[in-house]
């Protein structure tokens, strides 16, 4: 397992594939609190959504890479109560 002290502010979270999904903001307990907004990628979310430590695989070239692809990896996203995400259109 990947410890939490190795992720920071701002490092890119991809997926299995290398595909962008988000940024840090901060890792929060055992989560990952995501960022809402990331203008580079178009991504605006109403608040924040968090991912499991235990979905990342590993952090190498600065970077956040989880064990789903990009296809899949939002359903590993949680709401902050712990309740899957919810996303918008």
């Amino acid at each position: 397992m990947v410890s939490a002290s190795e992720i920071t502010e701002h490092m890119e979270i991809v997926g299995a594939d290398g595909v962008h999904i988000g940024k840090v903001d901060h890792v929060q307990g055992d989560r990952i609190k995501m960022a809402r907004k990331d203008a580079q990628h178009g991504q605006d979310e109403p608040h924040h959504h968090y991912v499991q430590l235990a979905a990342v695989a590993s952090l190498d070239g600065g970077k956040v890479w989880l064990s789903a692809d990009a296809v899949n990896a939002r359903q590993l996203f949680e709401e902050e109560d712990g309740s899957p995400a919810e996303f918008s259109g």
